[in-house]
């Protein structure tokens, strides 16, 4: 699918000085806040980061434009990667390019010998109906019926993540971060 509409998914390198200059940009534009990229040095910092030991940098590009952009960071001792970050320009929203990211994020997880997918993502503005309560004291029974109204959440459901937990009021009250996992590596005995 990605092929035919002319789109590579490939590493994000140190050479690619336009790519990394849009992926900035898209940092910047879609996590602006305080706890995000507020401004283009620090989201120019975080691509720079991305390209680092540790860490996975993969670009969806149809020449010299970037579609996406997934990262993930090595975490305990490789066993499980941290999902960070995953930013599709609008006009490839809803066809499927996310969903080839991920794949591919997670066959490159796969190859290092990775078990585990992980991400956290939070819900400042009412996008779950984890938003606005108090989970305490009950917090299990609130994430077993947790929906996703208009969240990541939902987009991260259907490619097979697990919601695995939560940590309420992280910022602010009423408005948690999200933790989900996913296996995408061979099972141990």
């Amino acid at each position: 699918m990605v092929q035919e509409w002319g789109i590579e998914i490939r590493d994000l390198s140190p050479n690619d000085e336009g790519i990394l200059e849009q992926a900035a940009h898209l940092l910047n534009y879609y996590f602006p806040g305080p706890d995000g990229y507020p401004d283009l040095d620090s989201a120019r910092a975080e691509v720079l980061e991305s390209l680092g030991p540790g860490r996975l940098s993969r670009v969806a590009v149809r020449g010299r434009e970037l579609m996406g952009w997934i990262g993930g960071i090595c975490q305990y001792h490789g066993h499980a990667w941290e999902l960070h970050p995953l930013v599709v320009v609008p006009a490839w929203r809803n066809r499927g390019l996310g969903k080839a990211l991920v794949a591919d994020l997670e066959e490159r997880v796969r190859e290092r010998g990775g078990v585990t997918i992980f991400l956290g993502t939070d819900d400042v503005d009412g996008g779950t109906t984890l938003y606005g309560k108090d989970l305490y004291p009950h917090v299990l029974q609130h994430v077993l019926a947790a929906r996703a109204l208009a969240h990541p959440m939902g987009f991260y459901l259907k490619v097979g993540f697990s919601l695995v937990g939560v940590i309420p009021d992280a910022n602010g009250f009423g408005r948690p971060d999200i933790f989900m996992a996913k296996r995408v590596g061979r099972k141990h005995p």
